[in-house]
């Protein structure tokens, strides 16, 4: 029987070795590949190419929100889930609008984790225990409504990836690394998202991110 594959990204060392052990003690799952921070979670995932990629939501570099498009976008194929001490419904949207198709809470029962991992390799959805069910139908049927898109839903794919990336403080080189774009690249999207939004600095660009939920608060600054 072929093992799912799985990546894990988190910047503590010791739950990255508790979701290896839990995970390699099942038949049907192993590890092949462990990130301490956004940017390695996405070379690994490049590199290794997983079923199931896990990431939690605060780390250094890149965040797992925004890592979801940019780990999608370079390996198609590997499903992700959120594994996060935060139970915020504005997190949870935004995980699953990126694409992600788990969402569990690191203070869950172990199996949470083990069930959202084989549900997401299936192409099914799965919260865990802790996250009110409903969430899940209220997300898939504001998508089936598909509302006129406005602000930051005008923006491409890759130019909300640079407008994360800008509000999580990134310069223009460190954007394009992590793209793997040239700096013109980046400040022609950048200058696009900005005349989309009307929003002509910094700043304004943080409190709008915060504003719509893209960014939260309590995690900016720590």
């Amino acid at each position: 029987m072929r093992k799912i594959r799985v990546l894990i990204a988190d910047d503590h060392a010791v739950v990255r070795d508790g979701l290896r052990q839990i995970i390699d003690a099942e038949a049907d799952l192993g590890v092949v590949a462990e990130a301490q921070d956004g940017a390695e979670a996405l070379e690994a995932a490049k590199a290794a190419r997983p079923d199931v990629t896990v990431l939690d939501i605060s780390m250094p570099v890149l965040g797992g929100l925004e890592l979801i498009g940019l780990v999608r976008s370079s390996v198609p194929e590997t499903k992700i889930v959120i594994l996060t001490m935060y139970a915020k419904e504005s997190f949870v949207y935004q995980a699953l609008s990126q694409g992600a198709l788990g969402y569990v809470l690191k203070a869950s029962p172990r199996m949470d984790i083990l069930e959202a991992i084989r549900a997401a390799h299936r192409g099914e959805y799965f919260l865990s225990s802790g996250i009110r069910a409903e969430v899940i139908g209220r997300y898939l049927r504001n998508r089936e409504k598909s509302p006129a898109p406005r602000g930051y839903d005008l923006l491409t794919e890759r130019e909300q990836q640079v407008f994360r990336l800008v509000v999580e403080g990134n310069t223009t080189g460190q954007i394009a690394d992590i793209l793997c774009v040239s700096a013109k690249t980046v400040e022609k999207h950048r200058l696009a998202v900005m005349n989309k939004l009307g929003i002509h600095d910094r700043l304004e660009l943080l409190k709008y991110a915060i504003k719509i939920g893209i960014v939260d608060p309590d995690l900016w600054g720590g």
